[in-house]
């Protein structure tokens, strides 16, 4: 298939877009190349995809409407993986515009592109984070989740109403996947893996928000793109259990689906750091601090209806996946690495 990722320079989109390309679609892949994080990160994700013939690069900003419905005119894609966004619960408490720009401006804009042009299926990027203020756990598509408690948060809930019009109004069918707390290689600068690794190999303290009593659901980056693609290869339908006089938040009559993808295994905090610590042999010195604005205690994912429905089954334990990033890191740094 002819097949659009958004984002396709950051961490989620560029494993998706190498994953689609090693089974042989064709992927034309579009970003903006913000300086939210590390720019150089971001040219060394899209220099492996650029070596694949399948692969073509467009620079972009999805907040540009007549760009993005130029693009979607001249290429008539087949299926589009919606992964670009303004990142980051904390930020979002500094730039709050940029999110309404990227997350909402940008996600209408694809809508658009998918409605005028027939696309097959959207499948786009939420975020655990809508679950908000909510403590009942497992996280579940069943409940509400109607208090988010940062601005990003409020723009992920957006974009799937947003998607749930669409789908509604013009039979788009869209499909939302609320990632929980992704970690793994050539990962984002920003997240708590990739701070603690640089911090403690610097001799760096590091800073453990709500005094590490966090409990997190995190999620490999190759169980995360293999439920992507699953997920865009089964075009959302209307749900056969809809009933309008007790309608369920994960259900509709319109072909809208709304997933979690995590590893349905909450660690703590605390353990994932001694994992890392155990793997670089060496002891980190803890800041503890409270919890920030914008955080949530824990998160921890019902992936039921993903397994029942295309058989989701996230295989990768911490230690696996923990390691995968440290050898990553350490040979991607190496040069940085030995001048420190």
């Amino acid at each position: 298939m002819k097949i659009l990722v958004t984002g396709a320079a950051g961490f989620i989109g560029s494993a998706t877009a190498q994953r689609l390309l090693d089974r042989g679609d064709e992927v034309v892949g579009l970003d903006n190349l913000n300086e939210y994080y590390d720019v150089t990160l971001k040219h060394a994700r899209l220099a492996k995809l650029r070596t694949r013939q399948a692969f073509r690069f467009v620079l972009a900003d999805l907040a540009d409407s007549e760009a993005i419905a130029e693009l979607f005119a001249n290429e008539q894609f087949e299926r589009v993986v919606h992964l670009g966004a303004q990142a980051g619960v904390r930020y979002s408490l500094k730039e709050p515009r940029s999110y309404i720009q990227s997350n909402v401006v940008g996600t209408l804009n694809v809508l658009e592109g998918c409605r005028q042009n027939a696309v097959a299926h959207l499948v786009y990027a939420s975020s655990s984070s809508v679950y908000g203020a909510s403590s009942k756990l497992p996280y579940s598509i069943h409940e509400p989740a109607s208090h988010p408690v940062s601005l990003y948060a409020a723009t992920k809930r957006a974009n799937e109403l947003m998607a749930h019009s669409y789908s509604s109004i013009f039979r788009l069918p869209t499909t939302g996947l609320r990632f929980f707390t992704v970690y793994g290689p050539w990962g984002r600068p920003d997240m708590a893996l990739f701070l603690f690794t640089r911090a403690i190999l610097e001799g760096r303290p590091i800073e453990v928000f709500n005094h590490g009593r966090h409990k997190r659901d995190f999620t490999y980056i190759d169980d995360i793109v293999e439920g992507v693609v699953r997920v865009l290869d089964r075009v959302a339908q209307p749900h056969p259990r809809w009933d309008s006089a007790n309608p369920d938040p994960a259900y509709s009559p319109a072909p809208y689906r709304l997933y979690n993808i995590g590893s349905n295994r909450p660690i703590d905090l605390l353990r994932y750091i001694e994992v890392l610590e155990n793997l670089l042999g060496r002891k980190a010195e803890k800041i503890m601090l409270p919890i920030q604005p914008g955080d949530v205690a824990d998160t921890f994912a019902d992936v039921r209806e993903l397994q029942d429905d295309i058989g989701y089954r996230p295989t990768t334990p911490i230690e696996v996946g923990v390691r995968n990033f440290v050898e990553w890191f350490r040979d991607y740094y190496r040069d940085e690495m030995a001048a420190t």
